[in-house]
């Protein structure tokens, strides 16, 4: 497993922004959910944090 670990700090895409829509399973909405909660931010903030960290840290392997 990766020692990695998502510290949430201010992200460091600014401007203007788009609207996005995805399909999440309902499982992994709740986990977010309760993740927003328990750090006092908006399911939007937590879902950014998260694929800005994945986009950071993801490896693109070549077949």
């Amino acid at each position: 497993m990766n020692d990695k670990k998502l510290v949430i700090q201010p992200h460091k895409y600014v401007g203007a922004t788009t609207v996005a829509s995805i399909r999440l399973p309902k499982d992994m909405l709740a986990v977010i959910d309760e993740v927003a909660a328990e750090t006092g931010r908006t399911r939007n903030e937590i879902l950014l944090l998260s694929i800005e960290f994945a986009l950071d840290n993801m490896q693109i392997e070549k077949n």
